[in-house]
């Protein structure tokens, strides 16, 4: 029986990432930064100067302190990453194994999400995290760019990180779960 047959049950409709990717090819989305997060299209906010410059801050920091400890790591900023068949979520900055490549960035690729946020913070603290942490990423940071701080997630359990902290922007965050690397956020 396919779709036309028998309608669909009453409610919303999750898109799948392929579904997503033909809306966007058609140009559905035209004019409008997107991402698929559990099946929903999200509008994704403007980017302004401080979120901007602190993306721009830790991506230079993270590409000097993965070369200086000689890791096979690569920071990208805001490249698609397939979670799931219903979520491509497009972090500001992702440390991978494989930034070369067609599509998506692996999953299995992906050692660190960094979510710069301004009036995003509370998906980022919610959706996002909950999101990323039942993916299994091992670490996720949250830049909030009003409070100044960091706020570091790690060892994914469920639908949660187990570990958090928060470190104040200009102090040294270590990563958890890359070993060595350790950065500054000075703005």
């Amino acid at each position: 029986m396919t779709l036309q047959e028998r309608p669909p049950a009453p409610g919303k409709y999750r898109l799948r990432v392929e579904d997503y990717l033909t809306l966007d090819a058609s140009g559905a989305f035209e004019g409008a930064r997107t991402e698929l997060i559990e099946g929903e299209v999200i509008v994704m906010s403007p980017q302004y100067r401080p979120h901007g410059m602190a993306k721009m801050a830790l991506y230079d920091a993270l590409r000097d302190a993965l070369r200086s400890i000689g890791s096979p790591l690569t920071p990208v900023v805001e490249f698609s990453l397939e979670i799931d068949g219903h979520s491509l979520p497009e972090p500001d900055i992702m440390l991978t194994s494989e930034p070369m490549g067609e599509g998506a960035v692996p999953l299995a690729s992906v050692a660190l999400v960094i979510e710069v946020a301004g009036p995003t913070l509370a998906s980022d603290l919610g959706t996002k995290a909950r999101l990323y942490a039942t993916a299994g990423v091992p670490e996720y940071w949250v830049a909030d760019v009003e409070a100044k701080v960091i706020r570091q997630m790690w060892a994914p359990e469920g639908e949660a990180y187990a570990q958090a902290c928060e470190v104040a922007f200009g102090e040294r965050i270590e990563a958890a779960t890359v070993a060595g690397l350790v950065v500054a956020l000075g703005l």
